[in-house]
């Protein structure tokens, strides 16, 4: 804990950050995103799943009160990384009809809520695998080369920052909630090796497509999302310890996941971002950062509903998500992925900038 307490005094300095970046030009010219809802800015508005968010009371507090298709009131964490490397506000959906080649050009996202490593998570509820988000980025890379030319294409593509984020929607919504799957086959531990092998690889596929810099995001304290201590009604309501340890077990798999390819792959930067102390720190001390709720979320009831359960309709939601670590039962509000992006950018992304 020492450690994160010395992020408040580091926060202060980000404002400090974001100018010296701009006077000296970004080491990074794109931020390229693949996950799940943590990062995805509205490709789930284009297929036929029911994982939306382009809807409000969603976005209320984003530029222009647009709801996006991203799960938060506002911004997400990639949209503040993106800023803090000097770059856009906002990295923009690669299926997104209002954006073309020159926005994807400095930055992009392929997530797609509800997915995860298995292909088995986003069958779960139709959404995009992350094969296909591979494949969306080829794509990309054809259209960057041809709107920038060969040369520069191609340094964009191994000067971009790589930035991963998914794993929990494989353990809670389907490991755990589907116990005929892959908890007929695999103990905890074993599925846990099961993801970390397809993580390796989608690197290893990244990195021989010119990635070089990458940013493998871990799994958050995800015993303590509103909607698991909802259901733990023996627990007392409390965080999940059981799904928490699980976290921590396949986070310190990630980083020796990071450590061995940094070994393996000749000018690979890859570093592993974790986000579960600092997501700890806010729902443990939360008047910290002046939250005043950390059980709930702010939409509705804030136990249970996310996607379409949380509607304009809901007269329960609150009115400042400001006081709120998390929007709904599953995801931050826009300040607290401002906070854990910011943690994130000062004391692992920095060696990009």
């Amino acid at each position: 804990m020492a450690y994160i307490c010395m992020y408040i005094k580091w926060f202060l300095l980000t404002q400090f950050l974001l100018t010296l970046v701009a006077r000296t030009g970004a080491k990074v010219p794109a931020i390229i995103v693949f996950g799940d809802s943590s990062v995805d800015a509205g490709n789930n508005n284009q297929i036929p799943t029911i994982a939306r968010s382009n809807f409000g009371p969603y976005g209320r507090d984003f530029l222009g009160r647009k709801a996006t298709g991203r799960f938060s009131n506002g911004r997400i964490a990639t949209d503040f990384v993106s800023e803090a490397f000097g770059l856009k506000p906002t990295i923009p959906a690669y299926l997104d009809p209002a954006y073309n080649i020159a926005d994807f050009a400095t930055g992009v996202t392929f997530a797609s809520a509800g997915t995860g490593y298995d292909n088995a998570t986003s069958n779960v509820l139709s959404v995009i695998p992350l094969w296909k988000e591979l494949v969306y980025y080829e794509d990309y890379q054809k259209r960057l080369r041809a709107y920038l030319g060969e040369t520069k294409a191609n340094q964009v593509i191994s000067d971009a920052l790589y930035m991963i984020s998914m794993g929990t929607n494989d353990f809670l919504e389907n490991y755990y909630t589907i116990p005929a799957g892959r908890q007929s086959r695999f103990t905890v531990a074993q599925y846990e090796d099961f993801l970390i092998g397809i993580a390796g690889n989608f690197i290893k596929e990244l990195y021989g497509l010119g990635a070089r810099k990458i940013s493998l995001g871990g799994l958050p304290p995800m015993g303590c999302l509103p909607l698991e201590r909802a259901t733990n009604i023996a627990g007392g309501n409390q965080c999940v310890e059981r799904y928490n340890n699980v976290a921590l077990e396949f986070n310190g798999k990630m980083k020796m996941l990071a450590t061995t390819l940094n070994k393996d792959l000749p000018g690979l930067k890859l570093v592993f971002s974790n986000p579960y102390y600092i997501f700890t720190y806010l729902i443990r001390r939360p008047a910290t950062f002046g939250f005043d709720v950390t059980s709930v979320g702010c939409c509705a009831t804030g136990m249970f509903e996310m996607g379409y359960a949380c509607n304009q309709n809901n007269l329960m939601t609150c009115t400042d998500a400001d006081k709120y670590v998390f929007w709904d039962a599953f995801h931050p509000t826009q300040k607290t992925n401002s906070i854990i992006s910011n943690y994130l950018v000062k004391t692992v992304l920095a060696e990009f900038l």
